[in-house]
């Protein structure tokens, strides 16, 4: 018995492996590698919740439902770089040719070697925000710029 791992009652069938460690993720526009973020916020949906209220067996009960689904903006952000794709995309949409600034967008979760271990992809995206750095002569800390992107959907590959 002092051979066996203790396993306290439970099927470790899909227990074998360790949450994914990310690194950085790296954002692509289209076909195009926008830059590497370090921070990433908002990927998912959510349903707004429905009430239906019924009569079972002569007793009212409220049953909820599932209601319009909605997707939640996404936010990335890294320190400024001289790239300026995330402001050029922006620009588009300023511009109002938000047609050519709707596009497939992927982000990667990279580990410490820099290779995908998990990706999503958000369908007709294009940028609702970008902000700059805030300025401070006597910090010595990385100007940080971020994005928040709007979408129509997405999924998860890996």
């Amino acid at each position: 018995m002092a051979d066996q791992p203790l396993t306290l009652g439970v099927d470790r069938q899909g227990y074998d492996e360790d949450p994914l460690l990310g690194f950085c993720f790296q954002l692509d526009i289209g076909e195009k590698v926008a830059g590497f973020f370090t921070e990433v916020s908002g990927v998912g949906s959510e349903n707004d919740i429905v009430e239906q209220k019924i009569s079972q067996k002569g007793k009212p009960i409220v049953r909820k439902v599932p209601g319009r689904l909605k997707w939640t903006d996404v936010s990335l952000k890294r320190g400024i770089t001289a790239k300026l794709d995330i402001w050029e995309w922006r620009q588009k949409v300023i511009d109002g040719k938000l047609k050519d600034a709707r596009t497939t967008v992927t982000i990667h979760m990279l580990n410490r070697e820099y290779k995908p271990v998990a990706e999503w992809t958000f369908v007709n995206a294009w940028p609702s925000k970008v902000t700059g750095p805030t300025f401070k002569s006597d910090s010595n800390e990385f100007g940080v710029e971020e994005v928040t992107i709007v979408h129509e959907g997405m999924y998860r590959k890996t």
